[in-house]
């Protein structure tokens, strides 16, 4: 929310100056992310009037200027504006002054005629880009008058980042409420006095939805003359508050709004047909909106209408056919009560927002109603006359202020200071609480206003923001400290993240909500969790997979002339409760497990002369993995499996214990060539639970023996796996206590022979064998490594390759 200081301090005064101010506020809860000045700096710019033009006897363009600064002789201006005219008061930067950006005026010769100044436009002022003429000003404007103070130039500008509970603070008014409770400054409200009834017109408006519209109020003005020009100091404090002025009528709906938190609507009344009617939309129907938008409306949107045509979207914003234009004579004015929850994800729904569904959707005060109306009737009669019809206000369905209760022993309790019950009261009667108290207990009820008041901890959190956050000491703990020792199986969060940023991986944090097609293109889930209410229509699912959010980030590398990406994410993904194994995290029917995924992407390791560049592949990754894993890498098992985010067969599914822990593999180039790769990146995902939990080392005695090491190589089947024939010689030494002596076993090569008839392979494996007593011996060694052989050829059917 963006306001001037001037307009603040007309409600509310303090002996602050900004910046103590600004910190008042923000202490208390209302965060005042910036302080800007009203207008750049600049000095000797004056109020002038235009006493003669005369065309320049040398420049079709330009004309001489006679002007009256005040000083009482006229000065000669040379001026290309084309608005230069007879009787109109302009800014005159005398000569000496400085404009911003540094530029000083001094006199000067345009085409030979002597410029003792320079007429200005409000973009030369920094002002606005308007540049099409000099600015204008009003007539009533004293000569010679510093500029600065004719248009309280020196004022500040504050934007404030209002959390969402504080709908009360959405305008002048709320804010202003904050400060006098904060300062003990008077507030000072504006004049609700009701305008004279000139005009006996009505326009019927029946309530069909209580559900959706608690209040409604409105008025009939007939006469109105809408091309009325907006006052100046209406049209500043707008500008200032970020509003661009547009046209009196809607310039004053807006003012409104902004001063008062009440957004109102303004129909062109002979544009309107018939009585209207408050009801909920309903299939079919479509509206034009004002901005050009045309939607198509569901049973659950709010709609305003006049007969079977749908004149507004309630709360949201006004239709097209309906609004004020210049030649507008009679209007209709309506300010309502609508709930939020009947506003709340509508106008997201059709993706766009307006001042009045931000204010509407988190409540709105409804008990003012038709004094807000009467302050906007009498801006109107004055900027813009008319006759004034009766006000007609209908109380449907309001919200009920249930009172709400705290024990000033709670508040002690949580505040950790003695906070006296007359400080509470004080505090309370500021803040413009209702309240009473017995034993201690204040009893408070919500003003109409406040919508973020129902539970005894809201009422404590007023206390602290009012007697001041600064002023709670902040005291050590008092307990003793005693130290937890970390297991040392454990493998947390940081342990994972610390080992893959050691591995040259960098870590990103991607959103959990995604793209419903990244779901079921590269997790094949067809029924993904969707959002009730999603912050952008393309983020409307809950991820399954870290996999997509990863692929995203190489993409947007990629498209940045980054040639190579290693990439890692550890968060949560979200499943239905079939999806996953026992002993997750478990929320209202959706599990929430923790995966850790990783992808890399370009060369297998950074260009540098003593390696030649090749692309990564799944080894790469492969040996990556195991490096995070550690001791647990022996258990790992990777299994051929098909995966949709993966290319068949390049992709395996990971096992660790017996259990599928995950996914390896490479892209699928159907989506590699979708997101333009050029090569497909090779990817992980595997659950952080799974390697979470690590084996103790256990010492054991180092052999002084010397190591021996043999080879033996086996014709095998085509479709025989190394895993499987490791895994029958990792059986057979654990069966067998002779066999106790080998160490590691390693695959060296595997081999084809293209031109022999049968569909066999050579795989040749490696042998590290130790005593622990004694050296080995040949005979020892060959019967260890026969009995090996006989092993591979009783389970795969295995022969000695000569």
């Amino acid at each position: 929310m963006q306001f001037p200081e001037s307009w603040l301090r007309a409600f509310v005064n303090p002996d602050l100056d900004t910046n103590a101010l600004s910190h008042e506020l923000t202490m208390a809860g209302l965060e005042v992310e910036e302080t800007a000045p009203a207008a750049p700096p600049f000095s000797g710019i004056v109020v002038a009037h235009i006493v003669e033009v005369a065309a320049h006897p040398d420049a079709d363009k330009l004309r001489v200027c006679q002007v009256d600064d005040g000083s009482g002789a006229p000065l000669q201006i040379v001026c290309g504006a084309p608005n230069a005219a007879v009787g109109i008061k302009v800014p005159l930067a005398r000569v000496g002054a400085e404009l911003p950006g540094g530029m000083k005026i001094g006199t000067a010769k345009m085409r030979g005629v002597v410029s003792a100044g320079m007429l200005c436009s409000a973009r030369e002022l920094g002002l606005s880009q308007d540049h099409d003429g000099l600015l204008v000003l009003a007539n009533d404007a004293p000569v010679g008058q510093s500029l600065r103070e004719l248009l309280d130039l020196d004022d500040t500008v504050f934007t404030i980042k209002m959390t969402p509970n504080r709908a009360d603070c959405l305008s002048i008014l709320g804010v202003a409420r904050e400060v006098a409770a904060l300062t003990g400054a008077p507030l000072t409200l504006p004049a609700f006095e009701p305008v004279a009834v000139t005009l006996g017109d009505r326009l019927a408006v029946k309530i069909q939805a209580p559900d959706l519209c608690g209040r409604f109020a409105g008025r009939v003005i007939r006469g109105v003359n809408a091309r009325a020009q907006t006052p100046i100091w209406m049209k500043t404090r707008l500008e200032r508050a970020g509003q661009r002025s547009i046209s009196a009528l809607v310039d004053i709906s807006n003012y409104v709004m902004l001063e008062l938190g009440r957004p109102t609507h303004v129909f062109d009344l002979q544009r309107v047909q018939g009585d209207l009617t408050v009801r909920w939309g309903k299939p079919g129907e479509t509206l034009e909106l004002l901005n050009g938008q045309t939607i198509a409306l569901d049973a659950d949107v709010g709609v305003i209408a006049a007969g079977d045509t749908v004149e507004s979207m309630a709360g949201i914003m006004g239709g097209e056919a309906t609004s004020v234009t210049l030649d507008t004579t009679d209007i209709y004015v309506e300010a309502a009560f609508w709930w939020a929850e009947a506003i709340m994800g509508r106008p997201r729904r059709y993706k766009f927002s307006s001042e009045a569904s931000h204010r509407f959707e988190r409540g709105v005060d409804f008990a003012s109603i038709p004094e807000h109306l009467e302050l906007m009737t009498r801006l109107l009669v004055d900027v813009c006359g008319g006759q004034v019809g009766p006000l007609d206000d209908q109380i449907i369905n309001l919200p009920k202020r249930e009172p709400v209760q705290m024990r000033l022993a709670r508040c002690h309790k949580v505040l950790g200071v003695p906070v006296t019950q007359e400080e509470v009261s004080q505090i309370f009667t500021r803040l413009g609480l209702s309240f009473q108290v017995q034993d201690q207990v204040f009893t408070v009820t919500p003003p109409s206003y406040r919508f973020d008041l129902f539970i005894e901890e809201d009422l404590i959190e007023e206390v602290a923001r009012i007697y001041g956050f600064e002023r709670i000491p902040d005291l050590p703990p008092v307990a003793r400290a005693n130290m937890h020792v970390s297991p040392e199986a454990l493998r947390g969060p940081h342990a994972l993240r610390a080992r893959m940023a050691g591995l040259d991986y960098q870590e990103v944090i991607n959103f959990a909500f995604v793209e419903e097609a990244w779901e079921s293109n590269y997790a094949g889930n067809t029924n993904p969790i969707r959002l009730l209410n999603p912050i952008a229509s393309q983020l409307a699912v809950m991820r399954s997979s870290l996999i997509g959010g990863l692929l995203a980030n190489i993409v947007h590398n990629a498209n940045r002339k980054q040639s190579r990406v290693r990439v890692f994410e550890l968060g949560r993904v979200f499943m239905r409760d079939a999806e996953v194994a026992d002993g997750e995290l478990m929320v209202a029917g959706v599990s929430q497990p923790q995966y850790l995924s990783g992808a890399a992407w370009g060369p297998a390791f950074d260009e540098q002369w003593g390696l030649p560049t090749r692309q990564v592949d799944f080894y790469d990754v492969k040996k990556d993995l195991e490096s995070l894993l550690g001791a647990q890498a022996a258990q790992l098992r990777c299994v051929p499996d098909t995966y949709p985010a993966l290319h068949p067969g390049r992709s395996a599914r990971l096992e660790l214990n017996g259990k599928a822990v995950g996914w390896l593999g490479e892209i699928h180039p159907k989506w590699a060539q979708e997101c333009d790769l050029a090569h497909a990146p090779v990817v992980f995902e595997i659950d952080a639970a799974a390697i979470s939990f690590n084996k103790m080392p256990a010492p054991s005695e180092l052999s002084r023996q010397p190591v021996v090491i043999r080879d033996l190589a086996v014709w095998a089947k085509a479709d025989a796996s190394y895993q499987d024939l490791l895994n029958t010689l990792t059986q057979a030494i654990a069966s067998d206590a002779k066999l106790s002596i080998v160490k590691d076993i390693k695959l060296f090569d595997v081999w084809r022979d293209k031109s022999a008839q049968t569909q066999e392979k050579s795989l040749a494996f490696r042998f590290w064998l130790q005593g622990r007593e004694s050296t080995l011996d040949d005979n020892t060694v060959e019967l260890c490594i026969s009995s090996l052989l006989q092993a591979l050829v009783g389970a795969h059917g295995v022969r000695q390759r000569a």
